[in-house]
């Protein structure tokens, strides 16, 4: 597998995807987001598109990651945000943050070594970010704030997958980064 960084915002790369494979496809034909993508040999895999904070320039958000349908699960889109967050801080970005708007990805992300904020954007998303925010009531690494997102997730109309992965997760800790 190949990972690679196309470009920053404001110029970043158009890419085509094919909507039947990728969900976002649409989103990442913009050349004001940058953009990283991982391939498996000429079998483009996965893409996550990215841009500035408009009021806080030291934080990056992430705002679409994509995986092949045929390759979620893989733990390819952890990997390629882990690529996009450590070229960010070697950038000079302190934060990075992502609204996740499913449980699978709020998993995804906690795997490459995000954190819920407790907040939300919409009504839909949940706000997670890098470095692990720590308040008073969560150092990070006891898992109260993940099962708090969980939890947002079970008030909502939820696929069979999804209730079983949530299910599965029933009073766990945050998986390894």
């Amino acid at each position: 597998m190949e990972y690679e960084l196309l470009g920053w915002p404001p110029d970043g790369p158009k890419l085509r995807l094919d909507y039947e494979r990728f969900s976002y496809a649409g989103k990442f034909v913009m050349t004001n987001t940058g953009k990283a993508v991982a391939s498996d040999g000429d079998d483009l895999v996965a893409a996550v598109a990215f841009n500035e904070d408009r009021t806080d320039e030291a934080t990056l958000w992430l705002r679409y990651v994509t995986v092949a349908g045929d390759r979620r699960g893989e733990g390819i889109g952890p990997e390629l945000v882990a690529l996009v967050r450590d070229r960010a801080l070697e950038r000079g970005y302190d934060r990075l943050r992502i609204a996740v708007n499913n449980p699978f990805a709020y998993e995804a992300l906690y795997r490459a070594g995000f954190g819920y904020t407790g907040e939300r954007t919409g009504i839909a998303e949940l706000v997670l970010e890098y470095p692990v925010p720590v308040d008073g009531t969560d150092d990070g690494s006891s898992g109260v704030r993940y099962r708090d997102g969980l939890e947002e997730f079970r008030d909502r109309d939820l696929s069979a997958e999804e209730e079983a992965f949530l299910e599965a997760r029933r009073g766990a800790d945050p998986p390894d980064a």
